[in-house]
């Protein structure tokens, strides 16, 4: 059996709570939960049981301190045609080396990780036909938005269902302490 994979970050439920009150603004954005709220670390894509299992051993193995992270600004991915509306991530560098750990754990195994550069964000709404004025003003309004610090203290493997954009198309596979 295949599973769609990724490791991440959970958001605290204070902190999601506090981003879906920001969500308003913004006609056409199918707005996310936040029970689905997260930070990926890395997509792994459509892996058979075997890989999942060695994914998770070396998931497991992976070492990285507690450290505290934010929420700050907003952005949005796709230029010609936003199809992502985003909260940032502070900048921290216990941030960087767990998603490099967890990229170097599937090349270990050859999974192939994205080739895209590793941009931490909180996925707020996929975006339909949204007018770019409204989706910049969103962006305007919350450029200096920092949520207070929580501790990162964990991540998690989680499977997804293809194109599940439903309540919550998301699946706990696998818990990892940060230690």
């Amino acid at each position: 059996m295949l599973l769609r994979l990724f490791a991440a970050l959970p958001v605290p439920e204070a902190i999601a709570l506090r981003l879906t009150a920001l969500q308003k603004g913004v006609p056409g954005a199918n707005w996310r939960s936040a029970e689905v709220m997260h930070i990926t670390l890395a997509f792994f894509g459509e892996v058979d049981d075997a890989a999942a299992e060695e994914l998770d051993t070396g998931l497991a193995g992976i070492r990285c301190k507690p450290f505290d992270l934010a929420i700050k600004g907003a952005g949005h991915f796709g230029r010609a045609a936003p199809r992502v509306l985003w909260m940032g991530v502070e900048p921290h560098p216990s941030l960087l080396l767990l998603a490099n750990s967890c990229e170097r754990a599937a090349r270990r195994i050859g999974i192939p990780v994205e080739k895209r550069r590793f941009s931490p964000h909180v996925t707020m709404a996929y975006l339909g036909e949204t007018r770019l004025d409204r989706l910049l003003s969103f962006e305007r309004r919350l450029a200096l938005y920092r949520s207070p610090d929580w501790c990162a203290d964990r991540f998690y493997l989680y499977s997804s269902l293809k194109g599940g954009r439903g309540d919550n198309p998301y699946r706990i596979e696998a818990e990892y302490p940060l230690i």
